[in-house]
């Protein structure tokens, strides 16, 4: 489980602080998706997470371990990072993967470290792909590649930064349901930025709300209403039920 606690940051010290103690707690095997304004502290809140930025105070910790004080290698054994728009290099596709092995072999990769590797491509029916060059593969190819490699560093917690912000919709949807398999097969908790809210609604379990720094509203998918996402977003749309899904109509760009 993921807990935070009162997370405070600030870039400068005599600067107005990005986080002004935004808490959340996510449970394992859960998908929670982090939403919010541009500027509001999402990206600065997963930073805090992946260690990459130090908060100026309050508490993270999962399963009840402090990950502030936690080693980096041990950390990457437990939390894996999939941004936005990852870059592999001239590599293949199994040694991009068998690069998320890194924090438990270090120089050398073992017997069992090539192993790992096999086993997540054949799971991730990515066995015809293991000696083609991941730069020429398509954006959901070398995305869905991403996920593999952040699965080959065996975690418990992976962090998504807007995982189909340059995707078509049929990778979008390869995408998502890539995570949810992964989530629910695997019992991996998923912490995910999006800016799109109705893809939000199709993925995640639960949902936090940051305005201003702060998580305003944290819940499951009953909590997404048309109040909430005017008071954070500053635009009125309307909620509709599909198949007993909701749908939100309006409002295109969510981030402005």
């Amino acid at each position: 489980m993921l807990t935070c606690e009162n997370v405070t940051f600030r870039y400068e010290k005599s600067g107005l602080p990005v986080l002004r103690g935004a808490s959340l707690t996510l449970e394992q095997g859960q998908i929670g998706i982090l939403l919010g304004k541009n500027g509001s502290g999402k990206t600065t809140l997963f930073k805090t997470i992946l260690g990459i930025r130090r908060p100026s105070g309050g508490a993270i910790r999962f399963d009840g371990e402090d990950l502030l004080k936690m080693p980096r290698r041990e950390r990457a054994r437990r939390i894996a990072y999939v941004p936005q728009d990852i870059q592999f290099g001239a590599l293949t596709v199994f040694d991009s993967v068998l690069m998320g092995r890194v924090a438990y072999f270090g120089l050398k990769a073992s017997h069992e470290d090539y192993l790992a590797v096999e086993k997540i491509l054949r799971d991730m029916g990515l066995e015809s792909y293991a000696r083609r060059n991941v730069e020429a593969l398509s954006g959901g190819e070398r995305q869905k590649i991403a996920i593999a490699r952040a699965m080959a560093q065996e975690p418990k917690l992976m962090v998504f930064d807007e995982p189909t912000g340059n995707l078509d919709i049929r990778n979008e949807q390869l995408i998502i349901r890539e995570a949810k398999k992964l989530a629910r097969e695997k019992n991996i908790s998923i912490l995910s930025s999006l800016h799109d809210l109705n893809q939000a609604l199709a993925f995640g379990d639960k949902f936090f709300f940051l305005k201003d720094g702060v998580v305003k509203y944290a819940g499951g998918p009953e909590i997404v209403n048309e109040d909430v996402i005017q008071d954070i977003f500053d635009i009125d749309v309307k909620m509709v039920k599909i198949d007993n899904q909701k749908v939100i109509i309006g409002g295109n760009n969510y981030e402005h």
